[in-house]
């Protein structure tokens, strides 16, 4: 795996592997159209759709050089010390908090996500909910199952001219502010970072005041653990008597007990949730939460990105990153690596060295290189925090002892080489 021979087509638009396929696991019902362009790549595609405990994922990565996973998935130190084959994982979403990000940066592991590709899914989702919740459609349509006719306006409103709060104001939050002003409604946000507002929407400057205003607010934080337990008492008490809640960010940003009490209350006049704290992992299992039973509120299975336009979308996007970065160690939106992407040339082969970010090391490795007449055609440093990236294509004239030299530096984490043929 760590000389995978490649073929590449005159305009270097696809990178065919040959002779070495690459092993590759993906759980959780990937989309079918990742599976497709890696096996079309030459990887050996193993699909599992659910998702794996620690033991059992430990096991199945034996000999496994990429794996991709969804949300359920938990990647943990101790999985990925035992995956010593493995190369990179690719996140098919936008979270990537179920990652040792930082045991895998330690190992040299690239890891890649979508950040963007099922932003407009959450987004219309958000809509749907503040709409079907606004005019009481839920309520609406379980008494009308039950047979009951309750033909009357009371509690139901349209959300043109109300206050939407969004708390998280980044690729979702922003994409949610712009259409709800074309519905009409009035738009303020939150988020700890200086964040431009987009059309007429307004900055508060804490989270109080944003509640302190808002009809409907919105949770799209990210899942660093600094907001576990982020939204809980404090601010359900805070919200407009008769507002809505929703959460389409991470299950333990919020406190689901405290959620329940004020909407049994009816401080709050509705909620929908479509993430949790405890997940089932497969479908089918049985869902448990504090919430069940209420009419006035939507609960999804995690489904915010759940369209089969964006699973095709994630499927190619990070099926795509995951090969560019076997056959040409490129690391474009890599999510802990240094983002490298080195041109090819025919007929050279690349050096792709993670290593520690200390002074040195590009001249290191020059001089190593130097004192075996290898020459250099191209090269590329990044470095990101502790850890630091270099591109180097050299000449096919090299021994194997310029590899363990580079291999035995103090700095080096992980040295792969990566020849191709023309």
């Amino acid at each position: 795996m760590d000389r995978p021979r490649v073929l590449r087509s005159l305009n270097y638009s696809r990178c065919v592997l040959k002779n070495e396929p690459v092993r590759t696991l993906l759980l959780e019902n990937i989309h079918k159209d990742a599976v497709a362009l890696l096996e079309s790549q030459g990887h050996e595609v193993e699909t599992v759709p659910r998702a794996l405990d620690e033991d059992e994922l430990i096991r199945r990565l034996d000999g496994v050089h990429l794996l991709g996973i969804r949300s359920k998935t938990q990647v943990t130190a101790k999985v990925l010390a035992a995956a010593t084959e493995l190369r990179a994982i690719g996140a098919f979403c936008i979270g990537t908090d179920q990652i040792d990000l930082g045991a895998a940066t330690r190992a040299g592991i690239a890891v890649f996500n979508a950040p963007f590709s099922n932003t407009r899914s959450v987004v219309e989702l958000a809509l749907a909910e503040i709409i079907a919740l606004t005019r009481r459609l839920t309520e609406k349509n379980a008494g009308m199952h039950a047979g009951v006719w309750n033909k009357d306006a009371a509690g139901s409103h349209e959300v043109r001219g109300r206050t939407l709060g969004i708390v998280g104001y980044g690729n979702i939050g922003t994409q949610l502010s712009v259409l709800a002003e074309n519905l009409g409604m009035r738009v303020v946000f939150y988020d700890t970072a200086d964040k431009l507002a987009l059309g007429n929407a307004h900055r508060c400057a804490t989270l109080d005041e944003l509640l302190d205003v808002s009809d409907v607010v919105t949770l799209h934080v990210d899942g660093r653990p600094g907001n576990s337990g982020f939204f809980g008492e404090k601010q359900f008490a805070r919200m407009r008597p008769g507002s809505i809640f929703l959460n389409l960010s991470r299950g333990f940003v919020i406190d689901h007990v405290a959620l329940r009490r004020y909407l049994d209350s009816g401080h709050l006049a509705g909620a929908a949730v479509d993430v949790f704290p405890a997940e089932p992992k497969g479908r089918g299992d049985e869902f448990r939460s504090e919430l069940r039973g209420l009419p006035n509120v939507i609960l999804t299975p995690h489904i915010g990105g759940s369209t089969e336009e964006a699973q095709a979308d994630i499927g190619s996007f990070v099926a795509e990153k995951l090969h560019r970065y076997v056959v040409e160690g490129a690391t474009t939106l890599s999510v802990n690596l240094p983002a490298l992407a080195l041109p090819l040339q025919p007929g050279n082969h690349r050096l792709a060295h993670v290593h520690h970010n200390v002074p040195g090391v590009l001249a290191e490795v020059n001089s190593i290189l130097a004192a075996h007449s290898v020459n250099i055609e191209g090269q590329l440093l990044g470095t990101r925090g502790e850890v630091g990236y270099l591109l180097t294509d050299i000449g096919q004239d090299y021994t194997e002892e310029v590899l363990t030299k580079l291999r035995g530096m103090p700095q080096t984490i992980r040295l792969r080489v990566l020849p191709w043929l023309t």
